[in-house]
């Protein structure tokens, strides 16, 4: 008997490999993103050169990864696994970020990171949910990245409103010295892996914190990016 392992999380059909998770039918037909500038990840040119957004105020990151805009069926998967209890759905979305990020990396636009690093959740609400959505993602993405991944590099030690409830200006003053990074990644080329990305206030912080602690470079991960500027 088939269990649901083994079946496309979209449409329930079987699958040949229970690791992959969708289909190659669905993988097909998930939304495609439009061009996105390469750094930011927001609607530009495509291509390899920074929008006129990033040329003008670039992010304190490299570049920006995502596996599908934030839109469904994927962002059902990614609710599901992050407020439903379903920390098996990690392995099907790693995976898909994966086939995305191969692309760029093989074009030779991306470094192959030294270093894996999850946004932390506080310790509180790790508690409450049991589990970290992000650090669960990255565990079997640094197997196939063949990188190290430090789970307990950062740290959120101020327990911040959600993000959801407030204004791009709002998030940027409410994760303002929230995090802590322990680790000494000097010279590292490192890749920080959330979730989702919306207004990039959460990747933002933490990426100047590594920026500051003089890191080589930060790649940003992503499985959604919402795209609307």
């Amino acid at each position: 008997m088939l269990t649901i392992a083994s079946r496309c999380w979209l449409c329930q059909c079987p699958l040949h490999l229970a690791i992959q998770g969708i289909c190659s039918l669905c993988l097909r037909h998930l939304p495609a993103a439009p061009p996105c500038c390469p750094r930011c990840g927001l609607p530009g040119t495509g291509g390899n050169l920074d929008c006129g957004r990033c040329l003008l105020k670039p992010p304190p990151w490299d570049a920006l990864v995502f596996a599908s805009p934030y839109e469904p069926p994927v962002s059902g998967l990614v609710l599901r696994l992050k407020f439903a209890n379903l920390p098996e759905l990690d392995t099907t979305l790693a995976r898909l970020f994966l086939l995305r990020w191969l692309p760029r990396w093989r074009s030779g636009n991306l470094p192959r990171p030294d270093i894996l690093l999850s946004v932390p959740l506080h310790q509180k609400r790790y508690f409450s949910r049991g589990y970290n959505q992000s650090e669960l993602l990255a565990r079997p993405l640094a197997r196939w990245l063949h990188c190290e991944y430090r789970p307990y590099a950062l740290s959120r030690d101020r327990r911040t409103v959600p993000q959801q409830s407030l204004s791009e200006r709002e998030r940027k003053w409410n994760l303002r010295k929230a995090f802590t990074c322990h680790a000494d990644l000097r010279g590292k080329n490192v890749m920080l892996l959330d979730d989702v990305v919306t207004t990039g206030s959460t990747v933002r912080e933490i990426s100047k914190m590594l920026i500051n602690q003089g890191v080589a470079s930060v790649q940003i991960a992503c499985i959604c990016r919402t795209l609307q500027t």
